[in-house]
């Protein structure tokens, strides 16, 4: 053989050689069929690469020169002097300087130099901060604004599903309402962002959307995302490009369980059976893409899914940001075993009311501990809540767990989403972690946290300016920027003394914390009776008392260095003044001693507006006293006396409520309360002590029967029209039966009549009636408006009319068509609509809109004098809770009780009440 043909052959040989190990390692290219890959193949291979993809921001994402959300046009901005919160450093950072905004983004924070600002020529806009303090955007980690908006309307709630318990499917920017009336008010408040969640009816309810609350040229929901997911507009992401973190509810418990008419063991079967159908697909996609990835195309087909479920595949690929509606440990625990089951973390524990009891179960979640998301207070409304505990974020905080603190809006205005902040600040949480639980660690939790939640180069421009310390209580934006663009037009400041821009001094909880943790959320609350019956109190700087109508100052001590003394005697105020004044009294050796540190003695608060004393549990039958008959929608049975029967409030009073007890504790000693209605009727009002544990107690109840209650409003049924009409009868007669006999008083002038009424339209025709009667009966009848969300607008002719107002609440919202024409208060107008009426000569008092709430009846009161900014004194603002809600009410006594605050007076956050002094039960209670 030639040596040409030997090398041919050798060629050949080598030829064949390599093709054959080139088969056995791809078999699928010994396929006749199958030469080649398939035309999907590169876009296959590409897709399973990005599944292999760990969610979050592009590598250089902070190299960005402009926000992909600049607004064209936006002038770059200098805020100049600023004390600056940055979220660095765990949340305890905080520098002096200035900071640039530019291109929707934060260019420059400390100090820039002169030729730098020269640079920004003309264009640049210069806000002196005057060292006021400046935060990130406020961002809520709860929210279903925009989803269920406000005013609340018959088409507008799209924030729950009942086609199935568990939807992953769903999206609640599908639902997202952009002329909700709440954006420009929690824009007010310093909110910038919120993650918008579907509801807690389905175990799985959807995917949820972080929105940024500003409004934009194209009006759409789409267009207020926040870095949205590559796959709404298209089947799969990007593959050039990391994966954006998504977000998907959960539920657990009471709220799925009713909806679905289910068990706790239905439920999270319903979860299991949702993961397992997750878990299969992602498994199928994991094996097709091995192959597809080592080139085994042969009988591969097509890329296995179900479009339905891509969401929660994507959630056990640990890519979703899951966010669990859960209260109790049992619910916790079995949504920390299934993340094990199924190998997929949890972003957060939202509600989350026994997780201080419980943080090594949630140490135990896969993937890591997840946060917690709390309300500060609002708690005890349904079995869930019960044992809920104020004092959770810091219990939490101390096991290494972050706490965030969310709004549920509607459930609580987002406007106020700091104020959650400030609670949970005076009941113990650390301050850097109090202002980290609204901002760097919120938006860490969102997976947002690489641009917003601090004050850092290359973050997003969204700040707030403050008028005071941000957990100073009161604190209002002065500017809010969102993308670098301010939000606030003309804005009110209120002028605030320096004592505000310093962290506020707080009590100390920390017997009351380890309590709550040692009796698993129920420590006791009753107060122990004393029977030593002279009482001094040292070192008091203020003492108020109550006229029958008005409270007075009755000793301020000019000095600090030279506090005064209080001498009580079996609850009576024996004297008040220094030492010299009061020293025949002060050698009694069986007198108890209690110093209040520099702190003062006043009028105890007064709760109305909620049905506290007729309920412990909001949403359990067995714990109410229930609804009375409404003779406009019902018929009234004969055995109460038919549509004439009038019931009474005090014979459905339910005493020891841990609300009322918790009441007590701060300074809220009465409350006066109204039967409850679904409709127009109601009954006869009666006031009674909180701190009481039963009816037959000495002083439990102070007055029996103290007004008539009735309410006209808009959604009510039937229509108002009816409703007025039937109030100018039974006004005018003829008079028949029990509800004849307290119609007359009325008329007579001897009860005042209480409607609840929100609308401007319904207060108007009131005032008429009011007037048509009083010519009728030719004498003055007694009104009073509750709720009154549009009194602001009747100042006047409510001044003139001589009726009264009380507020509920005492900081608007829109909740309903009748509420929308609020007047918010600063920074969107100059007065509070407490001020108004109060400059217009209205009595005007404060209620509570749910039995939690009582509790927070001082806070209340305070912020509405700082609010008025040095319009109202202390003694109008004392009033507020106390003297004006008993008056307006039918409540007519002169043994009120005193509180003493140690502290502080009862308006200051630093003071905690340390006594309740009561004429009434001839008793001193020291807490």
């Amino acid at each position: 053989m030639s040596q040409l043909r030997i090398l041919g052959a050798l060629s050949i040989l080598s030829i064949l050689f390599f093709t054959f190990h080139l088969f056995a390692q791809v078999p699928h290219l010994t396929s006749t069929v199958h030469h080649h890959p398939p035309p999907h193949a590169s876009s296959t291979i590409a897709r399973c690469e990005s599944l292999r993809a760990e969610a979050g921001p592009p590598k250089h994402f902070h190299k960005r020169s402009k926000s992909d959300r600049f607004v064209g046009g936006t002038k770059p901005l200098l805020v100049q002097r600023a004390r600056i919160w940055t979220g660095g450093k765990n949340g305890t950072e905080v520098i002096s300087g200035d900071i640039l905004l530019d291109k929707g983004l934060i260019k420059s924070v400390g100090h820039l130099g002169r030729s730098a600002i020269a640079a920004y020529g003309d264009d640049l806009v210069v806000i002196d901060a005057k060292n006021a303090w400046v935060t990130p955007g406020i961002i809520d980690i709860h929210s279903h604004l925009g989803d269920a908006s406000s005013p609340a309307l018959d088409g507008a709630e799209d924030d729950n599903s009942l086609k199935g318990i568990v939807q992953p499917w769903l999206r609640s920017l599908d639902g997202l309402n952009t002329h909700d009336d709440s954006y420009p008010l929690s824009i007010a408040g310093g909110v910038t962002t919120s993650l918008v969640l579907p509801g807690s009816d389905n175990a799985i309810g959807g995917q949820a959307f972080v929105i940024k609350l500003r409004s934009t040229a194209e009006r759409t929901p789409t267009s207020m995302l926040l870095e949205p997911p590559y796959n709404i507009n298209s089947s799969f992401p990007d593959p050039n490009l990391p994966p954006r973190w998504r977000h998907m509810k959960h539920a657990c418990g009471e709220n799925p369980s009713s909806a679905y008419q289910d068990t706790r063991m239905d439920t999270n079967w319903a979860f299991r059976e949702a993961y397992k159908k997750a878990f299969d697909i992602k498994q199928r996609q994991d094996e097709y893409c091995s192959h597809a990835l080592a080139g085994k195309w042969k009988g591969l087909g097509q890329f296995p899914e179900e479009y339905q479920w891509e969401a929660l595949v994507d959630v056990v690929r640990g890519r979703v940001k899951v966010n669990a509606h859960c209260y109790e440990a049992v619910d916790l625990d079995a949504l920390v075993r299934l993340s094990n089951e199924f190998k997929f973390p949890i972003a957060a524990f939202h509600h989350a009311s026994e997780a201080y009891l419980v943080p090594d179960l949630l140490k135990k979640t896969y993937g890591g501990t997840p946060a917690i998301a709390l309300f500060a207070t609002n708690s005890r409304y349904k079995r869930e809540a019960y044992r809920a505990s104020e004092f959770a974020p810091r219990i939490l905080a101390q096991h290494g767990i972050k706490v965030l603190m969310k709004s549920d809006h509607p459930v609580l205005n987002s406007r106020y989403l700091l104020y959650e902040a400030q609670q949970a600040y005076y009941y113990g949480f650390p301050e850097n972690l109090a202002i980290a639980s609204v901002t760097s660690n919120s938006a860490e939790v969102m997976g947002m946290g690489h641009r917003i939640g601090y004050v850092k180069e290359g973050w997003d421009a969204d700040l707030v300016i403050w008028d005071s310390h941000p957990l100073a209580l009161g604190a209002t934006p002065s500017q809010v920027f969102i993308d670098g663009i301010p939000q606030l037009k003309d804005p009110h400041v209120v002028h605030k003394r320096s004592a505000f821009q310093d962290t506020p001094k707080v009590p100390n909880f920390d017997k009351e914390a380890d309590e709550a943790v040692k009796y698993q959320g129920l420590p006791p609350l009753a107060v122990k009776k004393r029977s030593t019956p002279t009482t001094i109190f040292t070192n008091v700087k203020s003492v108020f008392t109550r006229s029958s109508d008005a409270i007075q100052t009755l000793f301020s001590a000019q000095d600090e260095s030279v506090l005064g003394v209080v001498v009580t005697r079996n609850g009576s105020l024996l004297c008040s003044g220094l030492h010299t004044t009061c020293s025949e009294f002060l050698n009694d050796s069986h007198a108890t001693f209690v110093d209040l540190e520099g702190g003062s003695i006043s009028p105890a608060f007064v709760s109305f507006g909620s049905p506290l004393g007729l309920q412990h549990i909001d949403q359990e039958a067995s714990s109410n006293d229930g609804y009375v008959y409404d003779p406009l929608v019902q018929a009234v049975p004969k055995i109460l006396g038919g549509d004439t029967a009038i019931v009474r409030a005090v014979d459905g009073l339910l005493f020891g409520s841990r609300d009322a007890l918790l009441a007590y504790r701060v300074g809220v000693t009465s409350g006066i309360t109204a039967p409850s209605h679904y409709s127009f009727y109601s009954g006869l009002g009666v006031s009674f002590s909180l701190g009481a544990s039963h009816k037959l107690e000495e002083g439990a109840v102070i007055e029996e029967t103290t007004a008539l209650h009735v309410s006209v409003r808009h959604f009510s049924n039937p229509s108002v029209s009816t409703q007025i009409a039937a109030l100018r009868r039974l006004l005018l007669g003829p008079s028949k039966g029990a509800s004849g006999h307290w119609f007359q008083k009325v008329k007579e002038g001897e009860v005042p009549l209480v409607v609840e009424a929100h609308s401007a339209d319904i207060i108007a025709t009131l005032i008429i009636l009011k007037k048509e009667v009083e010519v009728e009966a030719r004498k003055t009848i007694k009104m009073t408006i509750t709720g009154g969300a549009e009194a602001h607008i009747l100042a006047k002719e409510l001044s003139e009319a001589g009726v009264g107002i009380i507020l509920n609440p005492s900081r608007p919202f829109p909740y309903v068509w009748e509420d929308r024409r609020l007047l918010p208060g600063p920074p969107l107008s100059r007065d509070s609509a407490i001020v108004k009426l109060i400059s217009h000569g209205v009595r005007v008092g404060i209620g509570c809109e749910e039995i939690w709430s009582a509790r927070n009846l001082p806070f209340d009161v305070a912020w509405a004098a700082i609010e008025a900014g040095g319009n109202i004194s202390k003694e109008q603002a004392i009033a507020l809770g106390s003297v004006n809600v008993e008056k307006l009410l039918g409540v007519e006594r002169e043994d009120a009780d005193l509180v003493a605050t140690r502290g502080g007076d009862v308006l200051s956050v630093s003071s905690k009440v340390a006594a309740v002094i009561s004429s009434r039960r001839k008793s001193v209670d020291i807490l």
